[in-house]
Parts: structure tokens; C-alpha cells; sequence
């Protein structure tokens, strides 16, 4: 009976069950009727007032190490007070931020002095509907009527007067230049309100009132730090503030890339070659807005990644030493011979060290003697960016051009003796040499021999003393030609920004006898990068290389412990390979050997026992400097050079320009380049 009673209950109750599910699924749909049919305008209407907007957030630079990943440009984090303002914000809605805004942060004394006196105007302005309307009261009815919202503030603004802003409160000074600098946000993009000097305690206290504050959030920034701070400090470059933002120049071009005005970005150096490898990817964040411009929701849709690092060619220890050797050279220099100090302004050290077989930059050095504080400056941008006449360093380029051009064969000899072009005064080597083939000129570095070659390219193949000289002009540019095979006279494309390519002589201004001076290297100018790659092209069998300063780019890890995986390496480019041949290039070797090696070398004195087998060249340009009107003859020191010489694995070049011209000339040309070549085979040999 119980049995029977128990099955006849569980129908009943299933019934019951299905009945209340029946109920609620009614009363859904009926809800959804409601919403759909009889309230489903109102919510779209609420829909359709709000919009979404897309912003992008700045993320930290990628770090620059050099080749033994010594850190050499870092990020250090920064805690910062930003601004983000929604679309729409009116000038007294910032008003309102600022004076809440002045009761967490303090206000440095520089801010305060940036205060303009339209600031203070504008802030007497939105203090008060009084002040508005008495504002608006010195308008006259024509003005009124005639001019626009924009025009009548304006003039508004301009009828303030010095009596009603000149006293102020040190806290409203504060706020002003709180406003100043939310003035300079732009809608949803986040601005740097403060960022330098930012405690832990305001960031507490900014955080716990962010409902009192809207648009602004307490989170991290980032600044730039150079552990190295004087050595490569010119091409590591730097970045622009966020107040300076991008380039006026280069507006339109950075913001088709994505930036806001506001970004920092490279202005000088790697930090300028590399922006797009160093910037990162921005995050993206997504905002929902009411129609009246308040924030009404926000999604990252893009995560954020710092940019990627570069690993550089340069060991830091070898550069440091670089560094020492030519500021304590040029040091020198000055004490030997101090009727130079007056000079001081035009005399330099540079060097460029870099490896003949790669083009990997080993290192850069410029240094320049203050005469006011008697102290070394650094002037290492000037190897890139200064172009001088280098003298006899570039022989070896005038006798492969004679080559080339056929005026002159392996072997040949001339007889070095003074020449004289009619109407110029006799021109020839520092002493009779005699009878000298190839390889003597540049071992003994014989300018009649290059004389020789620019008249022959020049169309003058009947020489004789005091004859008068017509010869093609083609000559000049023909000899050019030769020489930018060796990276003289163009670009090298070292991976920096605005190379320099040095002074080009007017040939159609020129005479025959300028054209001497072009094959010994006193007409032209070249920078020391572009000899050290002349004379890498030389070193290496007449492979012109692609300097370069990054030796490889790294993908950044979120860690920020260690280095990424790969992303590009820089593998060796060659340029070009000179027009010579392999048995004419050996000549010009040999004589670039014996001038520090040979028995009559113009450079053995100096080089003479060195055990890592070096050749090169050396060089003295006149040259002269006005002062006060006065003119004053000098001489450019130069020196190019490779080791070992029969499998070179470095190459340098140095210059000095502008010493005065005296008797006993202290060799600093020679004394740089000796310990550059002592202290980096010394250390390879450790």
C-alpha cells in the first residue's frame, strides 16, 4: 500500500517541477519582451551615447650593451604622477584637478618659474563666475557681436591686468603650475604630470585619493641612465624630454608611425639610428566614453613590450683605454709646445679603431684641450662629424688611382726631384729622394712621385721644369673616383645619423698645382672614420666594409634578467671591391709595411721592433688659421695603420689637426697610435 502510494506522488511533483520551470521560463521571456519592445529604444539610445576610443601607452627603450654586455644605456624605474584627460575636458574641470591635486604632491621651485603670465591670467580667469563676467564686461558691444568665442578670450585675457595677478599665493602658484602642466595633455593619451622626485609617501597619498581625482593615476615612468657617463656618451645620443616630445621637424612623419606629440624619442646617436629597434610597442588600451567625454570603462587590447637592446661592437674596457691614451697625448702635445695654447680652439686628438676583415667599430675617441679650464673635453663626435686634410695618409689611394688609370705600372720609377708648374712656386718632397719606384714613394712618401700621377691623370705626359700646364679637369674627379672606392670623399654608411663626407675642393676654380695637392692629400678633407675605412680597404685585400657600431639586436624578455633570443645580426657588408688587382694592392701593402718596418720608412723611429708585424702610413698637411684677422699656418698630424700585416684583425686612424708649426713636432700622431696597437695586443695576449 505505502508502495503504491509513493508512485502515484512522483508524477504529481514532476508535474509540480515542470510547471514552476514553465513558470520562469514565462516569466524570461516576457522580461525580454519588455526590454526588447517596450524599453529596447532606451537602451539603445544609451548605447548610441557612448563611444570607444583606442590610446597608446609609452613602454621603456631597449637597454644598449657593449660586446661584453656591459650595460651602457639602461632604464631606471621612476615613480610618476599622469594625466589622462577624456575627451572634451573643459579648462575648469583641470582647474578643479590641479587645486585637489596640490594637496598630495609637492611643487618644485623650477615649475613655479615657468609660469607665464597668460598662465596666471587664465587662472585669475576660472577662479570665479565673478571674474569671468567682469572679463567679459570690458568687451565692447561690437566685440561682442563681431568676434568669435575664441577671439573674445583673447581679448579677454589681454585686459587682465598686472594688478589683478600679482598676488598670488604661494599655493595658488602651485596650482598654476599644476594646470600649466595638465594643459599639455592630450585626450586619452597619458602626460607626465610629475615624475622627477616623486616620494613614496605622495604616491601613497595620490593613490588613495584617485576618486578625487579624475584622470589621474599614480603608476611608474622610466628615464634614461648611462652607467658610462662621459665615454660614447656622443653616439649612444639621447632622447627627447616628454615636454619636448617629437621633432617639430618630424611631426608628420612620427605621427604616421603611431607616436603622440608627447613621445620621447632619439634625437642624437644610436638612440636616434635605432629608434625604431629601441621605442617598443606601445600598449593599447580601449576606452568606452559617454558621450559627454567621462570614461566609462577600459581593456588593454594590446599588450605592451619595451623595446629591444642592442648589443654593440665596442668592448667598453678597450674603449676606456682609448679614451686615456688620446686625452693624455693630446695633453702632452700641449705641454711640449705651448705656443700652442693660443690654437687651442682648433686642435683636437681623434682616432677611429675598427676591425679591417668585419668593419666592427672596436672604438671611437675625440678629444679637445679647453684652453679657459686647461682641461680635456670630450670631442668624440668629431671623428664622425669634422673632416681635415689628412697629407701623405692617403698616398697609397694616389698610387692604385695611377695604377688603375694606367699613368703609371708596377715598378716604375721617377725621379724625385722639386717640379715647377709656370706661375707656381717649386713644389716637392721634404729632400731630394732621387730615383723611387712604387714601393719607395710610399715607404719614403714621395710627393714628386704622386705629382707624377695627378699630372699624368691630368693629361700631362711631357713634364719639364717650369712648363706651362693646361690639363683635363676630368683629372680631378677621375682621381675622386678612385678615391671613393676607398670610402674617401663619401659616406662610409656607419650606422649613426647624419654622417659627414668632408669639403670637396672647386676644381673649376682650381690650378694645375691643386691638383698635385689632391693626390697628397692636401686639397680635400676627409673624417677619421673615412681614413680608418681607407685603410681597412687596404688591409683586408680591397674589401670595402660597412662600418658598424651594432654588432647584433636582442628581443627584450619580460624579466628584464638577461638577454632575449636573437632577432637580427649584423653580419659583415661589403660596399664595394676596389678596381685593382690583387698584384697591384700587394705593392701598395708592401710600401704601407716598410713605413714602419723598412729601413728608410718615414714611421720605423716609431714603429721600429713592434712584435705584432704593423704597416701603415703616415701623414702632414699644411694647413691654416685665421685669428683676428691674422693668419696663422699649422699642420694636420695624421697616421693610418693595420696589424698584423699578413692577417690584420684591427685598423686605425688618427688625426690631429691645426698644431702650430714647429721645429721638433711632439709625434702624438705616432704616440696614439703605438698604444693604441701596444695596449690592444697586450690584452689579447693576457
Amino acid at each position: 500500500m505505502d508502495t503504491k502510494n509513493k508512485r502515484s506522488q512522483l508524477p504529481f511533483r514532476l508535474n509540480i517541477l515542470f510547471f514552476i520551470i514553465f513558470l520562469l521560463f514565462s516569466i524570461l521571456i516576457l522580461q525580454l519582451g519588455v526590454v526588447q519592445i517596450l524599453d529596447g529604444a532606451s537602451y539603445q539610445e544609451d548605447i548610441d551615447k557612448t563611444v570607444q576610443d583606442t590610446t597608446k601607452i609609452p613602454v621603456p627603450r631597449g637597454i644598449i650593451y657593449d660586446r661584453n654586455l656591459n650595460v651602457l644605456v639602461d632604464n631606471i624605474p621612476l615613480y610618476a604622477i599622469t594625466y589622462t584627460p577624456p575627451k572634451g575636458v573643459q579648462a575648469k574641470d583641470k582647474l578643479k584637478v590641479a587645486q585637489e591635486l596640490v594637496k598630495y604632491i609637492s611643487v618644485d621651485d623650477k615649475e613655479i618659474e615657468k609660469i607665464t603670465e597668460r598662465n596666471k591670467k587664465e587662472y585669475w580667469y576660472l577662479l570665479s563666475e565673478e571674474n569671468q563676467e567682469e572679463a567679459f564686461s570690458r568687451l565692447s558691444e561690437k566685440e561682442k557681436e563681431t568676434l568669435d568665442d575664441a577671439e573674445q578670450y583673447q581679448k579677454m585675457l589681454e585686459r587682465i591686468t598686472e594688478a589683478e595677478i600679482s598676488d598670488f599665493s604661494e599655493e595658488d602658484l602651485k596650482i598654476i603650475a599644476i594646470k600649466r602642466e595638465l594643459d599639455k595633455a592630450y585626450a586619452l593619451t597619458p602626460h607626465v604630470v610629475k615624475n622627477d622626485g616623486v616620494t613614496p609617501e605622495e604616491y601613497a597619498r595620490v593613490s588613495e585619493h584617485l576618486h578625487l581625482l579624475p584622470g589621474i593615476n599614480a603608476t611608474t615612468d622610466w628615464d634614461r641612465e648611462y652607467p658610462f657617463d662621459k665615454e660614447l656618451s656622443t653616439f649612444l645620443g639621447t632622447i627627447t624630454t616628454q615636454e619636448q616630445g617629437i621633432p617639430k621637424e618630424k611631426e608628420a612623419y612620427f605621427l604616421s608611425k603611431g607616436y603622440s606629440r608627447n613621445d620621447r624619442v632619439g634625437r642624437s646617436g644610436l638612440e636616434d639610428y635605432y629608434e625604431d629597434i629601441l621605442r617598443g610597442r606601445k600598449e593599447q588600451i580601449q576606452y568606452t566614453m559617454a558621450k559627454n567625454g567621462k570614461i566609462i570603462d577600459s581593456e588593454v587590447i594590446v599588450q605592451g613590450e619595451r623595446g629591444k637592446d642592442l648589443i654593440l661592437t665596442i668592448d667598453m674596457d678597450f674603449q676606456k683605454k682609448v679614451d686615456k691614451i688620446v686625452a693624455e697625448e693630446l695633453n702632452n702635445a700641449m705641454r711640449a709646445h705651448g705656443q700652442n695654447r693660443y690654437l687651442a680652439d682648433y686642435i683636437d686628438a681623434l682616432a677611429v679603431v675598427m676591425n679591417p676583415k668585419t668593419g666592427e667599430i672596436l672604438a671611437l675617441s675625440g678629444k679637445h684641450y679647453n684652453k679657459d679650464t686647461q682641461e680635456i673635453e670630450d670631442a668624440t663626435h668629431k671623428t664622425i662629424y669634422d673632416a681635415h686634410r689628412p697629407g701623405s695618409a692617403i698616398k697609397g689611394a694616389t698610387v692604385l688611382a695611377g695604377f688603375e688609370s694606367g699613368v703609371v705600372s708596377p715598378g716604375t720609377v721617377i725621379y724625385d726631384a722639386p717640379i715647377k708648374i709656370s706661375g707656381t712656386n717649386p713644389k716637392g718632397s721634404y729632400a731630394r729622394l732621387g730615383p723611387v719606384n712604387d714601393i719607395d714613394a710610399i715607404e719614403r712618401s714621395s710627393n714628386v712621385y704622386m705629382f707624377q700621377i695627378a699630372m699624368r691623370m691630368g693629361g700631362e705626359f711631357n713634364y719639364y721644369y717650369d712648363k706651362k700646364i693646361a690639363f683635363n679637369r676630368e683629372g680631378f674627379q677621375n682621381m675622386r673616383n678612385y678615391f671613393h672606392q676607398f670610402g674617401l670623399g663619401v659616406e662610409t654608411g656607419i650606422d649613426l645619423p647624419y654622417e659627414a663626407t668632408g669639403y670637396v675642393g672647386n676644381e673649376l676654380t682650381a690650378d694645375a698645382g691643386n691638383l698635385q695637392d689632391l693626390a697628397i692629400g692636401q686639397f680635400d678633407t676627409y673624417t677619421t672614420l673615412q681614413l680608418a675605412q681607407y685603410v681597412s680597404t687596404i688591409a683586408n685585400g680591397g674589401y670595402r666594409m660597412k662600418p658598424h657600431i651594432v654588432k647584433e639586436i636582442r628581443e627584450p624578455i619580460p624579466t628584464d634578467e638577461g638577454l632575449g633570443p636573437v632577432y637580427r645580426t649584423k653580419d659583415p657588408e661589403v660596399l664595394n671591391r676596389i678596381d685593382m688587382s690583387d698584384q697591384e694592392l700587394a705593392r701598395v701593402q708592401e710600401g704601407m709595411r716598410r713605413v714602419f718596418q723598412g729601413s728608410r720608412g718615414t714611421g720605423v723611429s716609431h714603429w721600429r721592433g713592434k712584435p705584432y708585424n704593423p704597416a701603415g702610413k703616415t701623414g702632414t698637411a699644411e694647413n691654416e688659421v685665421y685669428i683676428d684677422s691674422r693668419k696663422i699656418d699649422t699642420e694636420n698630424l695624421a697616421l693610418v695603420g693595420y696589424a698584423p700585416f699578413d692577417d690584420p684583425e684591427i685598423a686605425f686612424a688618427v688625426i690631429v689637426p691645426h698644431l702650430g708649426k714647429v721645429r721638433g713636432q711632439y709625434p702624438i700622431n705616432h704616440r696614439i697610435g703605438t698604444r693604441i696597437m701596444d695596449t690592444y695586443f697586450d690584452a689579447k695576449n693576457d
